[in-house]
């Protein structure tokens, strides 16, 4: 059922209590009676396989932080989830991309938003989960590319090669964001030890641009973000970009990258900037029921222009897209829904 647009502006605390009926039997005092109550049955039980679970549980939804894509595209969701199905779901901010497949491991929450990439290294113990593999979470579904965004308020910082000798901010600890620049400095030969490297949230990166503290960010989340739309209001804004010689090598190296273009009008840009991207994409615990899950795919994509209306982000969601992903199987509960719309997923 549609919701009123406010509803989907009511973020961590929104709720919503959904109250199933129970049927009696019908009497058998006379055939036809019999046949009648069968035939009621029957249309219930079609309704109910086609409406989300009316009964569900309260899940709390890792995000990123609160001047991120992650956080408010997230409280978007969550609200429409918990507005249209007994499915409560409250979105919170974190660290990012792993400390939100940490808190699902230890159970402080029981959904998160991660990066493709970081998604891959905890599922087969790579990289800073190396010997370490986390295995017990699943895919819901893929939503939208995150763009790699080098920010900087320097018009004469043009490349990455330029960072060098430079105060940059490399992404909060635990946030996938740090692997990205990790990554795409060594594309161009560079290491931590060739800048001054801070470890700063998205928030925290665009006040010190803002008051020069640092000479450039790097922030991975959908373009628009928060973060660099607030600086642009301020300062001049510019985004490094990254040549096809260099994008190149470093998918060469690292295959879940693709390339990105972040158009000019985004944030004002001189012109457009080409850069990179990662999926964004919706895990759960293994042990979130089918229903919760199948609520929170089915209502999201039963309600994209509700949510479209709500946050940008929404016209990126796609089907096809969203039943894409190869690296992690996908949770039962969201197997049900694609497959219901034709889309084959892998499970576990």
């Amino acid at each position: 059922m549609k919701k009123k647009l406010m509803s989907l502006l009511m973020v961590a605390t929104v709720s919503a209590t959904v109250l199933a009926g129970c049927g009696g039997s019908g009497s058998d005092s006379t055939t036809a009676a019999s046949a009648a109550a069968a035939d009621t049955k029957a249309e219930a039980a079609e309704t109910t396989a086609a409406s989300p679970a009316a009964s569900g549980s309260e899940l709390k939804f890792t995000t990123g932080g609160d001047q991120g894509t992650y956080y408010g595209f997230g409280s978007v969701l969550a609200g429409q989830v918990s507005g249209d199905t007994g499915t409560k779901v409250t979105a919170i901010t974190s660290g990012g991309s792993q400390a939100n497949i940490e808190a699902l491991e230890v159970g402080d929450a029981q959904l998160g938003f991660v990066q493709s990439d970081v998604m891959a290294y905890a599922y087969n113990g790579t990289n800073t989960f190396d010997g370490a593999a986390v295995t017990d979470f699943s895919t819901v579904a893929a939503l939208y590319m995150e763009q790699v965004q080098i920010v900087t308020c320097n018009p004469d910082i043009k490349t990455v090669a330029d960072l060098a000798g430079k105060n940059v901010s490399i992404g909060a600890p635990g946030s996938g964001v740090y692997f990205n620049a990790v990554d795409i400095l060594g594309a161009y030969g560079l290491t931590e030890d060739d800048i001054n490297p801070t470890y700063e949230s998205f928030g925290d990166s665009a006040e010190s641009l803002q008051d020069g503290k640092i000479d450039a960010a790097f922030i991975t989340a959908g373009a628009p973000t928060t973060a660099v739309t607030s600086l642009a209001t301020s300062k001049d804004v510019y985004l490094v970009a990254l040549d096809d010689e260099h994008i190149d090598s470093l998918i060469a190296a690292c295959p879940y990258y693709s390339k990105n273009v972040i158009a000019a009008d985004t944030y004002d840009l001189p012109e457009d900037v080409t850069t990179v991207a990662v999926g964004a994409v919706v895990i759960a615990r293994d042990d979130v029921s089918d229903d919760d899950v199948y609520n929170f795919v089915s209502t999201v994509f039963d309600n994209v222009d509700t949510i479209t209306a709500a946050h940008a982000k929404g016209a990126e969601l796609d089907l096809d897209f969203a039943g894409s992903v190869t690296a992690v199987p996908y949770h039962a509960g969201a197997a049900k829904y694609f497959n219901e719309k034709g889309i084959e997923v892998p499970t576990k």
